[in-house]
Formats: structure tokens, sequence, C-alpha cells
């Protein structure tokens, strides 16, 4: 009988660990040659890439795959890829500007500015019709035309104005006579009865001297009252039969200089100067040169006049041409601020007179232009203003039954122009 091989078992054991390890070993070289041909082709294949030209892939070729570079990640082209914008607060700070060169003026050279100015002239026109005194509405800016010292200007601004006004009765209250102080009241009270709440007056007299009545007030019952307060005096004797209407008128425009805005004077006078100390050509000259200032002026003792002119007699001449003077005086105030003149002579007259000057205050059309003379040399400019139709022609108006129209063109008649130190 046979007896059974005793088997080293410890034998065993260290036989298989032998086989393990050879297997191991064996199945390595493989993946070993596998890894190393895949190097030696992508090495291969950029060697090529850098040697050869790319040739465009037709649409029907099988792209290869591609290789594995040593990083790990893709190589070879991989067709679009999407770049990612770069955020602007990621950027540096652009370099800064190199600093302005630095001016120094000369050793002993004074310290120079320029400044450079372009002077803008603004032209109130009131138009309106000469049977009714009636304001025209609906003028375009190229109805306009501006003329300074000939030389016709560009209108660069153009509206209509309507807004409460600022305005100074300056009355004759003298010893003249009582005919003269009833046509300054009656004229005065007649212009406060077309008055606004929003409206500011004041109202001074003068005779040899001025004194205010009232200062400015929206409450026309206060001028009112001092128009009854003079009423209550007029047939009584005055202080002075003087009348300096020049001193009371350049008075008036001091006062209203320090006012802004458009302002207006309505002169209430006879117009005749006794002992002014300002002569003619001086209160011409300061009516030149005010500004935003227009003078409306009324006549007195109309009636008185037009009952009495021509009597014989020395004095009587003599008297005659001192109103005449007068009156001419009173429309050049007007004229030359762009207002309006008026010789009234009974008291009917008065509230359409009142109500024209209302019209013309509140209703007028604003012209602005650039002087095509820009220096501010202080010299008096010219002007005038015209009308004119689509075609250039001077404007003419009718009514609804095709009846021509007249109309006045209500303007000042020139500026000064401003100095170069102001």
């Amino acid at each position: 009988m046979l007896k059974p091989r005793k088997v080293n078992v410890a034998f065993l054991n260290h036989w298989w660990a032998v086989v393990a390890v050879a297997a191991l070993a064996l199945a390595a070289v493989p993946l070993n040659q596998a890894y190393s041909q895949a190097q030696d082709s992508s090495q291969a294949a950029a060697g090529q890439q850098q040697t050869q030209p790319a040739q465009q892939t037709q649409p029907n070729q099988q792209n290869p795959v591609p290789a594995t570079s040593d990083s790990g990640g893709p190589g070879g082209d991989n067709g679009a890829i999407a770049i990612p914008k770069k955020n602007p607060d990621d950027q540096p700070p652009p370099a800064p500007a190199p600093p302005a060169p630095k001016f120094t003026n000369p050793a002993g050279a004074p310290d120079v500015s320029f400044k450079l100015q372009v002077p803008e002239v603004t032209v109130d026109v009131g138009v309106l019709l000469e049977k009714t005194h009636q304001f025209v509405p609906g003028l375009k800016p190229g109805n306009f035309r501006v003329f300074e010292d000939g030389v016709e200007q560009k209108i660069i601004g153009f509206k209509r104005v309507e807004a409460p006004i600022t305005a100074l009765l300056l009355c004759e209250f003298a010893a003249r006579g009582w005919a003269f102080r009833i046509d300054m009241l009656n004229s005065a009270w007649a212009f406060t009865q077309q008055l606004r709440p929003q409206d500011y007056v004041a109202m001074m007299t003068f005779d040899l001297n001025t004194h205010i009545v009232s200062d400015f007030t929206q409450d026309k019952r206060q001028i009112q009252e001092g128009i009854n307060q003079l009423a209550m005096e007029a047939y009584m004797p005055a202080a002075f039969s003087e009348t300096d209407v020049f001193d009371a008128l350049s008075e008036a425009l001091d006062r209203l200089s320090r006012i802004q805005g458009e302002k207006y004077i309505i002169l209430i006078a006879s117009g005749v100067d006794s002992m002014s100390k300002l002569t003619l050509d001086q209160i011409l000259k300061r009516v030149k040169e005010s500004r935003d200032i227009t003078i409306f002026s009324i006549s007195t003792g109309g009636l008185l006049l037009e009952m009495t002119e021509g009597q014989g007699g020395m004095m009587g001449g003599m008297r005659d041409m001192t109103y005449l003077q007068a009156e001419n005086q009173m429309r050049t105030f007007a004229n030359l601020t762009g207002g309006m003149a008026f010789e009234p002579k009974f008291v009917g007259e008065l509230p359409d007179m009142v109500n024209t000057i209302n019209e013309n205050i509140r209703s007028k059309y604003e012209l602005v232009y650039t002087p095509t003379n820009p220096k501010q040399d202080g010299t008096w400019r010219k002007l005038r203003v015209m009308l004119v139709d689509d075609e250039g022609n001077p404007l003419r108006m009718q009514d609804t039954k095709h009846k021509p129209l007249k109309y006045d063109i209500i303007a000042r008649d020139g500026y000064r122009a401003a100095q170069e130190v102001e």
C-alpha cells in the first residue's frame, strides 16, 4: 500500500509567491512598451508640426485622437477655444499723465490774465397799430430786421415778453398853475387804475426839489392815497413855481439803476426846466447811458396851451417857444429809450393813453443779437428795427376787409457800448 507523500507547506507558499511576482513582471512589460510608444508618437508629431506647415483638414477626413501632453492636459489641435475676457478691475492702472509744465513770469513782469467776453444786445420791440394802439401779436423771428450803425445783425434770440412791471411815477407838482396840477393828478390816477396785483409802483413829485410820495409797493391803494392827498392841495398855492425836470429825471434814473430787470418811468410834467444843475446835453447823455429803463412821457397843460397859443406880445411868443421846447424834450426822453410820448388835451383821452402804455410795457418782442462790432469802447451805437415779410419786403398789414393798416415800431434809438474796464 502506497503511503502518501508528505508535502512541505512552507515550500509551496514560497513557490506561489515567486510565480505571482513573475506574472506581474510579465504584465508590466507591454504596459511599459505602450507608454514608451505613446511618448515616441507624441514627440514625433510635435517635431513634424514644427517642420511641416499645417494642412487644412478636409471634411471627409477623420481627425486623429489627440495625444496627451506631459503635463496631463490635452495636446494638439482641439478646434476653437473660448478665451475668457479679462476683468477690467484686474487691469493695472494706466500710467499717470506727465505734469503740465510750469510757467513763471520773468523777473519784474506783472501777472497777466486773459478774459474773452462776447457781448449780447437785447432790444425790446413793441409793434402797435397806429389807429387803435393795439399790440400786434403773432410775429415771427423772420419778420424782424435789426440794424446797428447801418449793419444788419443776426438775431440769435427771440421771444414774446408779458410780465409784471416795475414803474416810477415821476410827477411835476409846482406853482406853475392849477391846470397843470389837475392834469398831472388825472393822468396818475388813470395809470393806477390799470395796475395789476404783481406790479411794483412808486411815486415821486418834484418842483425845485424832489419829494417821495410812496416807495415801491404792490398795493395800488397806497399810490392812490398819495394822489388824493396831493389833490387836496391842488388849488392851494404851492411852495415853488420852478420845475427842475432835468435834475428830477437824473435822480429817478439813479434810483431805478439799483433795481434788477426792466424798469419804467412815467414822466408826467409840462417838460419846462427852470434852473436844474444839469444841462440838456448832460441829461440826454444820462438818458442814453441808462440801461433797462424806458421812459413814457405825458405832457400836462395841453388844453390851456391850446387855448392861449398865439397871443400877442413879446411875452406870449416867448412862452409859446418855451412850451414847444418842453414838449420836444419830453418826446426826446421817450424816443431815446424806446418809450412813447403823449400830449393829451382832454381828460377823456387819458384812459386810452394809459392803456396803450400798459399794452406796450407788458407785451413786447425781445430780440437778442451778438453785435458785429465787438469793441467795448463806450461809443453810441445807432439802432433801427424794421418788419419784413417772408420774401424780405417791408411788411404790410391788412384788416378783415383787406384795408391797409399802419403800425408803429417802438424800440430804442440806440445804446451805449460798455467800457472795456467794466
